[in-house]
């Protein structure tokens, strides 16, 4: 049930433009994310959740407090502190005898939950059991995925998308070497097991003008396991994932390039009159004068000739 949203109409230049903030817009920056805690969390989940957001922050809310619910059952909870915190992705962590180390992701759409899929922490190594450095907060990722199930499996294909917006930040047009720092690495198996690795990025010398890459791992080091899963329906995410008209861009039509990165263009013309076509006035082209004459009396032929044509008026 999506939360109901009050119908107020500002009465302060303020309060107008907090509420013109909120409003749908063609380009809409990085998805806010809230963390909190479900049914008896264990000591994994509570730092699961909170390495996961030290990868998510600025864009994230963690809270500690504790709340007895279950996501799958009742998600009136979530979707009351998404509004409330403007967020669009949620964590939940929980732990049972029945699903021990239990995390849910999920997304919502118009203030009401849209994809809800369930993952157990099968092993997990924090953030701070590596000790090396780190990477800067808020930077963006390097995303990979590996194994051709997440193609294959409709459940994990969804989990890919999930996980594509979780650590997406704003898009950027044009990448430098210099500025992949970071990098999270995902792998699926057939039997539904996801390896969550995190690595940083180092530039070697080479001898070349290309750098030798290294891979260091910094953490977490997650391997979940994939439950259960409450997808929307497809027309619901289809509509979810509509382009609105003023973000698509417009092609130019009779416009293309070639493998030199050339700029072709087609024209379409009428049909053009050879004998009106203006060309280089020349003095050998020039008419004489006894040619005008005969062309002013064959152009008063024509004309008298068009007008007996015409029918008489009754």
């Amino acid at each position: 049930m999506a939360v109901m949203q009050r119908l107020k109409k500002p009465t302060t230049r303020r309060g107008k433009k907090v509420l013109q903030s909120k409003d749908p817009k063609p380009t809409e920056g990085p998805k806010q994310c809230v963390f909190m805690q479900g049914r008896n969390p264990s000591e994994r989940t509570k730092q699961l959740l909170k390495d996961i957001y030290d990868l998510k922050k600025p864009d994230a809310a963690y809270l500690k407090r504790k709340n007895d619910f279950v996501p799958f059952e009742d998600a009136t909870l979530i979707e009351k502190m998404c509004y409330k915190k403007e967020a669009a992705l949620f964590g939940v962590g929980s732990h049972s005898k029945k699903r021990p180390h239990n995390i849910v992701l999920g997304r919502t759409f118009d203030y009401g939950v849209l994809d809800m899929i369930e993952l157990g922490a099968e092993n997990f190594k924090a953030m701070s059991e590596f000790q090396n450095m780190k990477v800067l907060a808020g930077l963006k990722p390097c995303l990979v995925f590996n194994g051709p199930a997440w193609d294959l499996n409709s459940d994990l294909k969804r989990l890919k998308s999930l996980f594509t917006d979780l650590f997406h930040r704003e898009k950027v047009e044009s990448i430098r070497l210099q500025g992949l720092e970071h990098t999270i690495s995902f792998t699926a198996t057939d039997d539904g097991i996801i390896y969550m690795r995190s690595y940083r990025i180092q530039l070697k010398k080479s001898g070349q003008r290309t750098p030798r890459i290294e891979l260091e791992e910094i953490g977490p080091s997650i391997d979940f396991k994939l439950r259960r899963t409450k997808l929307a329906a497809d027309d619901l995410y289809k509509e979810a994932c509509r382009i609105p008209r003023e973000a698509k861009t417009i092609t130019k039509k009779n416009i293309s390039r070639d493998a030199f990165g050339s700029k072709l263009g087609r024209i379409h013309m009428g049909k053009q009159d050879i004998n009106r076509l203006q060309t280089r006035k020349m003095k050998g082209l020039k008419k004489t004068p006894e040619e005008r004459k005969q062309m002013r009396i064959k152009n008063k032929q024509a004309k008298q000739t068009a007008k007996q044509a015409q029918p008489m008026e009754t």
